[in-house]
């Protein structure tokens, strides 16, 4: 099946079978493999890109139900050379130890600051008619599907807080 990308700003068409997940076609397909498969049931957020707009776990979604979307995934938010202020803060902080879920934390994390900034509740959110606070209990809640088996969450927790401060991932 043909399924037509828009893949970090670039349009990229992939033949697949319809069975083929986002996640699959990202690496497999397009060779981006900065976003990993770690449970492969949409448990750990390894596989977290953007897509539309929204952060999802590409291992649950097929890539033909993207056709004619924006797909960002890590490689899309900077290089080595020129890091995103997201990923300078997470290497400021430690924010990964051994690195695997670095890429999803960072593209939720992303995604995440921009519906905080929309001011979309979330669980934890006192008081749902007005902005949500810039906490460590709200930015933990709405990390809480992204794990991270090295326990750096209090650094992750950090580098987004700094950002979070700054307005700008």
């Amino acid at each position: 099946m043909r399924t037509d990308l828009t893949v970090n700003g670039q349009s990229r068409t992939i033949e697949a079978d319809p069975r083929t997940t986002l996640l699959d076609a990202l690496r497999h397909h397009l060779k981006l493999t900065g976003t990993k498969k770690g449970c492969d049931h949409g448990q750990c957020g390894a596989c977290t890109v953007i897509a539309g707009g929204r952060r999802i776990n590409s291992c649950l979604s097929l890539a033909c139900m993207h056709d004619g979307d924006e797909v960002v995934t890590i490689e899309g938010l900077g290089t080595p050379e020129t890091l995103s202020a997201l990923q300078e803060a997470f290497v400021r902080h430690d924010g990964f130890q051994c690195g695997f879920c670095t890429p999803g934390q960072i593209c939720s994390a992303t995604a995440m600051l921009e519906e905080l900034q929309a001011g979309w509740p979330s669980h934890v959110t006192a008081d749902v008619a007005s902005a949500p606070a810039l906490t460590v209990e709200e930015v933990s809640e709405r990390m809480s599907g992204n794990l991270c088996r090295c326990s750096a969450y209090p650094n992750i927790v950090d580098a987004i807080m700094e950002i979070a401060g700054r307005g700008r991932a």
